[in-house]
């Protein structure tokens, strides 16, 4: 099975790393540093996936793909 994608940026506003999962609706984290905030956002989805077991409710298929861009000169 594809696995989620996961994207991890920096937000200034938040003054932390910030990752989630596109293709999970209100799934995202935060951490100090790229990893913690991945390690935050596993186990958010994680508890997303328990939840939607326990209300019966389906898991979305990963389907999300990022948009990639080349740099000119690059």
């Amino acid at each position: 099975m594809k696995d989620y994608h996961i994207n991890i940026f920096y937000s200034e506003a938040d003054e932390a790393y910030i990752a989630d999962i596109p293709d999970l609706k209100y799934c995202s984290a935060l951490g100090d540093t790229p990893q913690e905030a991945l390690v935050e956002v596993l186990q958010a989805k994680a508890l997303c996936w328990e939840t939607a077991r326990s209300h019966q409710k389906n898991i979305p298929i990963p389907q999300y793909q990022p948009a990639l861009y080349e740099l000119a000169g690059h």
